[in-house]
């Protein structure tokens, strides 16, 4: 799919972590607190047949939240810092976040203007640097790595992703 795992092992432990069960209070579920209208998009964009019910299923919810994470991070060129931010806070705040002078990636993570979402995204590259280290990689172990240099407006247009929603 394109995805670091220990990128998706991080976001997984600050989402649910790794609850099979987990559910939040606004009706994300699963491990990757997927929400039931962005599960259904996300089916629909991967071809995937889905029912609200297979939410519940770890695979179902694996695939569709790794295949939304997948979406979202090529809208945003790859940027870790700035998947992560959409994943928590949907992907039309970090596009109006990165509006304006490029900044460093840990100076604009600094500033995003939501707290929960700039600890969301502390704590996903954290985990995701743990993670890739624990695996024994030579590659991402360093936080900076999943930071990137620079994050600014974008070069051109996204595509639309809906947001997530997760918490």
């Amino acid at each position: 799919m394109g995805l670091d795992p220990a990128y998706v092992y991080g976001l997984i432990r600050q989402e649910s972590r790794f609850m099979m069960d987990a559910r939040s209070h606004v009706g994300a579920g699963g491990l990757m607190q997927v929400m039931p209208a962005t599960a259904k998009w996300t089916a629909k964009k991967l071809g995937v047949d889905f029912k609200p019910d297979m939410l519940h299923d770890r695979d179902t919810n694996l695939r569709l939240g790794t295949g939304y994470l997948k979406l979202v991070m090529d809208s945003f060129e790859g940027s870790q810092a700035m998947a992560a931010a959409a994943y928590n806070a949907g992907p039309n705040r970090p596009r109006r976040w990165r509006d304006g002078p490029q900044l460093d990636a840990a100076i604009w993570t600094e500033n995003i203007p939501i707290w929960e979402t700039r600890d969301y995204v502390r704590k996903v590259l954290s985990n995701a640097t743990i993670y890739a280290q624990l695996m024994g990689r030579e590659t991402g172990t360093v936080l900076r790595d999943r930071l990137g240099r620079v994050i600014g407006p974008a070069a051109a247009s996204a595509p639309d992703i809906p947001a997530n929603g997760t918490n």
